[in-house]
């Protein structure tokens, strides 16, 4: 019990464990951020938003891969691809809030409201991806959406999917509430809040009134314990059911070791990227970037993460994504860059520098940064190419990389999709410091801008496939980058939790608690 000492006497949890089929999760944090879905992105906070919001399509639960009805039953495109049609399912009920204790029933007026907050700047963090769209209400029970631009399904959907703006958050207790929102949210999901204790935990309970039928579970508690040990522990004695893990082989293979114990390792996980800065000397210089490329090996990389959290990813848009490109594909273009000091030496030698260089980085204290830059460091010594490390907090970290001072960038990212990756990595408006909107693309190329373009607006799922690969392949030639592995997301369980699914992935990043969710 030492792991709540502080939070809460045990005489309270110990009720709590009485209770049947009440789910207790421990994440990696001290407390929540928000709960307005349209602003949550910490895994702890996006993971209680998940339980309480829907959107008007969703990501079917285990498999990002494939979308399907959630607030809306059925929807329609026009022909010109500029107007999205959605019919909204009858009798979806919004959770009691203050004014309205039995809820209400969820109309046109609160979807339309809830695109309007998340395309607002004020009220959303998200605004950026509903530029260009006009949001109406036909009738109680339908939503048309009508775009400046065409968009494809790959690139429309998510924005309207159970993801970030995509929740919708009903008008009734968004206004009721104000400002009290963002700490007792009001929504549609399988569960309902009930309940926030600052530094400890969130309660919900089940929303019997779910338009997929009453969940298993009578209720889910969150619960904030940063201390990993204390984590682990509190899964062991069963006073919670399921935690958030670390992502390192050596947790994983302790843990999957354990008597009872369950580990999850799932996707899509973040992508571990190497930029190379062709802004600076010598790696301004192409046959630098390709020494640098024969240097490395991702697979020693890997290796000294684990193979069981990281997977190798050799381009830019990860495999699972529309238009990312596999491995395999890669090898066919004779773009892996496969290990070669010899050759590296070589086009070190042809390039002036005989003997190697010398450059300096900075890096984030986290050790999903830091290793995996430092076991780079030591594989570049090999050609003689002597690479100082500074290490810092992360928060300065990512000043300093914006400020443009590294030659060589270590980054961490998930994006929902091929676009989202190639534009704010690898779209010139994105270049740090100088680009009309800077953002990520700390390598400063230039050379994909028409093949970004081109494909955002491509209908064609098929095409527009093919412009996100060209682009690819295009910077694997330049070396803008050189892609090391997928990070993906552990969790551990007690072998009584039944998620109700398969799980292969989650964008909610951690595994989904649904109406189907169990404890057997």
């Amino acid at each position: 019990m030492r792991w709540l000492m502080g939070f809460v006497c045990v005489g309270v949890l110990l009720a709590f464990v009485g209770q049947a089929q009440i789910l207790r999760i421990a994440f990696d944090a001290a407390d929540l951020k928000t709960l307005d879905p349209h602003y949550a992105a910490a895994t702890m906070d996006r993971a209680v938003v998940d339980m309480l919001f829907n959107g008007l399509v969703r990501y079917r639960p285990g498999d990002i891969t494939v979308f399907e009805p959630d607030l809306a039953e059925s929807w329609e495109v026009s022909t010109d691809g500029l107007t999205w049609t959605f019919h909204l399912r009858r009798g979806v009920q919004v959770h009691p809030f203050p004014g309205a204790p039995e809820g209400y029933e969820l109309t046109s007026e609160d979807v339309v409201f809830s695109l309007h907050k998340a395309a607002d700047k004020d009220r959303s963090a998200y605004a950026g991806e509903y530029v260009g769209m006009r949001f109406e209400a036909v009738d109680p029970y339908t939503v048309r959406i009508i775009l400046d631009k065409a968009l494809s399904p790959s690139l429309f959907l998510p924005k309207v999917a159970d993801y970030a703006g995509g929740f919708i958050v009903p008008k009734g207790p968004y206004e009721a509430l104000g400002p009290r929102f963002a700490t007792n949210p009001v929504g549609t999901g399988p569960f309902q809040f009930a309940e926030y204790v600052p530094t400890q935990k969130v309660r919900l309970v089940r929303n019997d009134r779910y338009f997929r039928g009453a969940p298993l579970l009578a209720g889910v508690e969150v619960w904030y314990v940063p201390d990993v040990t204390a984590r682990l522990s509190a899964l062991v004695t069963g006073e919670v059911h399921m935690i958030e893990g670390v992502r390192e082989q050596a947790w994983v293979e302790a843990v999957k070791r354990m008597s009872g114990v369950v580990v999850d390792v799932f996707g899509p996980g973040e992508t571990e990227v190497l930029h190379l800065n062709m802004s600076k000397d010598p790696v301004s210089d192409l046959r630098v970037r390709q020494a640098i490329a024969y240097a490395l090996s991702r697979e020693e990389v890997i290796t000294a993460i684990g193979p069981d959290v990281a997977e190798p990813l050799c381009a830019a848009v990860p495999p699972y994504l529309a238009g990312g490109l596999a491995c395999a594909e890669v090898a066919e273009k004779g773009l892996l860059y496969e290990t070669n000091l010899e050759l590296a030496r070589n086009l070190l030698a042809a390039a002036g520098y005989p003997n190697g260089f010398e450059i300096s980085a900075y890096i984030t204290e986290r050790a999903s940064y830091r290793k995996p830059f430092e076991n780079v460091q030591a594989q570049l010594a090999r050609v003689g190419i002597r690479l100082n490390i500074t290490v810092v907090d992360h928060s300065s970290f990512h000043t300093l990389i914006r400020q443009d001072v590294n030659p060589l960038v270590h980054y961490e990212a998930w994006r929902p999709s091929a676009d989202a990756f190639l534009t704010r990595f690898y779209h010139s408006a994105s270049i740090v410091v100088t680009g009309a909107k800077p953002d990520t693309n700390f390598s400063h190329v230039t050379a994909v801008d028409g093949l970004i373009e081109a494909a955002r607006y491509e209908l064609d799922p098929a095409r527009q496939a093919e412009l996100w690969k060209e682009a690819q392949v295009k910077l694997l030639e330049e070396l803008a980058s050189y892609p090391l592995y997928v990070l993906k997301f552990v969790f551990a369980r007690s072998e009584k939790v039944d998620y109700g699914y398969e799980l292969k992935s989650s964008l909610a990043l951690y595994p989904q608690v649904t109406e189907l969710t169990r404890l057997k």
